[in-house]
């Protein structure tokens, strides 16, 4: 069995909240990369991003995904462009079972609108920002997320509970072959 589970996604699917969840059910810790990034540096990732822009952020995501993966029995939630590095796809996929958290561009800028701390700690990560930008990203990201992914989810149908539920009996019966479910 994997020796941890590692969540991925894009912004606002859910990873914390699920992630959360899964280790109180697991009696695991829970690891967020961009609380981690943080605690590091000591500021938000609007400030790492203003001061050494995303190459700068990016580095600081490797490392910190780096250090997490290799601590075993753990729940990782990852940051949303994690996947994009090669060698972090190669750490997430050697360490974990790593799935997918997927939601709907709408869905998505709507929890980003309702998030009380997205404005504080986040950037846009395009000129455009808003809708447009998670329109653009998600379908950027989609091919890498689903090559990295061992199983996906829809966390806009699902609760985090049943989803943390779907998780759980993926893992439980993993196999070499990826599952996907409404992704």
């Amino acid at each position: 069995m994997p020796q941890n589970i590692i969540l991925i996604g894009y912004r606002c699917t859910g990873k914390t909240t699920v992630g959360r969840l899964l280790a109180q059910r697991l009696n695991w810790p829970f690891a967020d990369v961009d609380d981690r990034i943080e605690a590091v540096a000591g500021r938000s990732i609007k400030d790492i991003f203003a001061t050494e822009g995303e190459p700068g952020f990016r580095d600081r995501e490797a490392a910190a995904l780096t250090e997490l993966c290799a601590q075993p029995g753990r729940v990782i939630a990852t940051g949303g462009g994690a996947v994009m590095r090669e060698s972090n796809r190669a750490a997430l996929k050697t360490s974990g079972y790593v799935v997918w958290l997927t939601a709907a561009p709408e869905t998505v800028w709507e929890r980003l609108q309702t998030d009380p701390t997205t404005a504080a700690r986040r950037p846009n990560l395009t000129p455009t920002g808003g809708e447009e930008e998670v329109r653009a990203l998600i379908l950027a990201r989609e091919q890498v997320y689903r090559a990295v992914a061992d199983f996906a989810i829809a966390s806009d149908t699902v609760s985090p509970d049943g989803i943390a539920d779907a998780i759980l009996t993926s893992w439980n019966g993993y196999s070499t072959s990826p599952s996907f479910s409404g992704a």
